[in-house]
């Protein structure tokens, strides 16, 4: 347990975000407005009122004075103290300073660096892409993101190269005159042990799903009628698992989509065929029928026992059976996603995945970094899980860029998540010209994109700020209340 004493309110985020990177898995509680106190006590009264003596942190900064103070406490006894130029509770270069102050007191205390710095954003690109943006040099780029925000070098440049590669990428986008279209199938066989995403199974909502897709017309009627005087660049059907749609109902979807819309500036098309055991030949038939691009066939390991323990029910042969077939029918840009940090997996487990890969050759890769939200059940039911292993780290992610790097397949584009092992990042590599624009766009929010579904999420781009619309989660509410999501993007819109 970690406890946080902030006598203001300001920076309790950033302060937050860096706490769980050097001591994940700590649960954290604030205690606001703590009493500003003499800088000899060290902050005794306030610590003989902790609940819990294992880790305190307070962050004082008292009004009108320019510096502020941070003191870590272990077992109740000061261990760490830095002071640092404060200006305001919103000055960005305060913030700066905070994050600096603190990094450099939780890294001496555990002995731990951490890759990203005091990045604690899910977008590490959008800083550089901002910065070449603005005309500035490499150079300039690297320092910023090396000694201000004390990234890695590794790091740095890594993300550094993602931002040139993106902006080539999204120089055929229209940012103002265009959009994007996001379709939500939040259905899977099986729900992952480590999964958060809106998704049911699917066998639970079968007698119900005409009802989902005609609730899905009304999205999609609206959008497009909204919409016609704009460019659709980008369509996403993701979820849950697209493919848990039996073929006459994915029939119907794709259909209803080119009947209702303007296709001519279209780039990119995914659908994500994600889990092999709910991929047939009828439906890969059917979405070749359709101007789709790009799909997904997502094995995460190629492991079977680890499959086994993650709730996968398919094996790594379905794996390669599916993804045969795909290949066989004529699909050419086809990503495989993958997790590191999977329960009782090591750096050869990873090796073994990415040797299995090489063979098959897939378009894109997608390496995930593990990160167990809250809603995951390995979360809600931990002591159920208590004995398996979790481990990831630096090796296992350069395992895979130098994989990455021998098929030919670039890095281009980034995130992050909070909870993720390691403190490390989700990368996508690709082969030239098979790049997911849409995966650009949605991590630089440089266009707006329309979410169509249960749990889906609408993000309004315009030219000074991001507004949002969000569905509601439930399915049952959603196909009842489909006009309220209707209405959510008309004010979204301004109607």
């Amino acid at each position: 347990m970690i406890q946080i004493g902030l006598t203001k309110d300001a920076y309790e985020y950033e302060i937050r975000g860096l706490l769980m990177a050097f001591y994940p898995g700590n649960p954290i509680q604030a205690v606001k407005d703590v009493e500003e106190f003499c800088w000899r006590q060290k902050a005794e009264k306030w610590m003989e009122e902790c609940e819990m003596q294992d880790i305190c942190l307070g962050f004082f900064y008292p009004e009108g004075q320019q510096v502020a103070r941070i003191v870590l406490w272990e077992k109740g006894k000061a261990c760490k103290e830095v002071t640092f130029s404060f200006l305001s509770p919103r000055d960005k270069e305060t913030k700066t300073n905070l994050k600096n102050a603190l990094y450099t007191v939780l890294s001496e205390q555990t002995g731990k660096t951490l890759p990203w710095g005091t990045l604690t954003g899910i977008r590490p690109t959008k800083i550089p892409m901002g910065m070449l943006e603005e005309g500035k040099s490499d150079e300039e780029i690297l320092y910023h993101m090396e000694k201000e925000l004390l990234c890695s070098q590794e790091k740095s440049q890594l993300s550094l190269d993602i931002a040139k590669r993106e902006r080539k990428i999204l120089e055929q986008i229209d940012y103002e005159n265009g959009y994007s279209l996001y379709i939500g199938i939040p259905f899977c066989p099986t729900t992952c042990l480590y999964c958060s995403f809106t998704s049911y199974p699917i066998v639970s909502w079968e007698k119900r799903m005409d009802e989902y897709i005609q609730a899905l017309f009304r999205e999609i009627e609206y959008t497009a009628e909204y919409f016609k005087n704009k460019k659709l660049n980008t369509i996403y059907f993701g979820g849950g698992t697209p493919t848990t749609l039996s073929a006459n109902y994915l029939d119907l979807l794709l259909t209803k989509v080119e009947e209702s819309f303007d296709l001519t500036f279209l780039q990119e098309y995914t659908v994500e065929a994600g889990r092999p055991d709910s991929v047939t030949r009828d439906k890969l038939e059917v979405l070749k029928r359709h101007p789709v691009t790009r799909i997904s066939i997502n094995p995460q390991t190629m492991k079977d026992e680890t499959l086994k323990i993650i709730g996968r029910r398919h094996t790594v042969q379905q794996v390669k059976d599916v993804y045969s077939m795909a290949r066989e029918m004529g699909f050419d840009n086809i990503n495989m996603d993958l997790i590191l940090g999977l329960p009782n997996e090591g750096a050869e487990d990873v090796r073994h995945t990415m040797e299995e890969l090489r063979i098959l050759k897939p378009d894109n890769i997608t390496v995930h970094s593990l990160a167990i939200k809250r809603a995951a059940r390995l979360n809600m039911f931990r002591d159920q899980y208590k004995d398996l292993r979790f481990e990831n780290s630096e090796e296992m992610m350069d395992i895979t860029a130098q994989y990455a790097r021998e098929m030919g397949l670039l890095p281009y584009y980034l995130y992050r998540q909070k909870n993720m092992a390691g403190n490390l990042e989700n990368v996508g590599y690709a082969l030239p010209g098979k790049a997911g624009i849409y995966n650009i766009l949605i991590m630089e929010e440089k266009q707006t994109i329309v979410a169509l579904g249960a749990g889906a999420t609408t993000k309004a781009v315009w030219k000074d700020h991001i507004e949002r619309a969000e569905n509601v989660k439930d399915v049952g509410i959603y196909i009842e209340q489909i006009e309220e999501m209707i209405a959510r993007k008309k004010r979204l819109f301004g109607q």
